[in-house]
C-alpha cells in the first residue's frame, strides 16, 4: 500500500515539478507564453459546452433550461465582471428554471 501511495504521489507530483525546475533556469519563450493565455479559455469552453448542450449522450437544444441560464449568466458576467456573482446567478438560474 505504501508503494502504491508513493507511486501515485510521484505520478502526480513530477509533472508539476519538472517544468518548474526546467523553467526556473530558462526564459519562457514569448510564443509559448502567448499560447498559454488561451488554455484556460479553451478548457472552460470545452467543459461548459459539454455540460450545457450535451444531455444523456446527445445534443440537446430543445427545451434546455441550461442554455437560457447560460445566456443570463453571460449577461451578468459581462455587466458585473464578477466571478462570484456570475456563479451564484448561474446556480440560481438553473435552479429556478428547472422548477418551471
Amino acid at each position: 500500500m505504501i508503494l502504491l501511495i508513493l507511486g501515485l504521489f510521484l505520478a502526480s507530483y513530477l509533472p508539476r515539478v519538472i517544468p518548474l525546475f526546467y523553467f526556473s533556469r530558462r526564459q519562457v519563450p514569448v510564443w509559448f507564453s502567448d499560447w498559454m493565455k488561451y488554455v484556460p479559455v479553451a478548457l472552460f469552453a470545452a467543459l461548459s459546452f459539454k455540460d450545457v448542450f450535451i444531455t444523456h449522450d446527445h445534443l440537446d437544444l430543445a427545451w434546455n433550461v441550461k442554455i437560457l441560464a447560460m445566456l443570463i449568466v453571460v449577461g451578468v458576467a459581462y455587466k458585473s465582471r464578477s466571478m462570484a456573482l456570475s456563479v451564484l446567478t448561474g446556480l440560481g438560474a438553473v435552479f429556478l428554471l428547472s422548477m418551471i
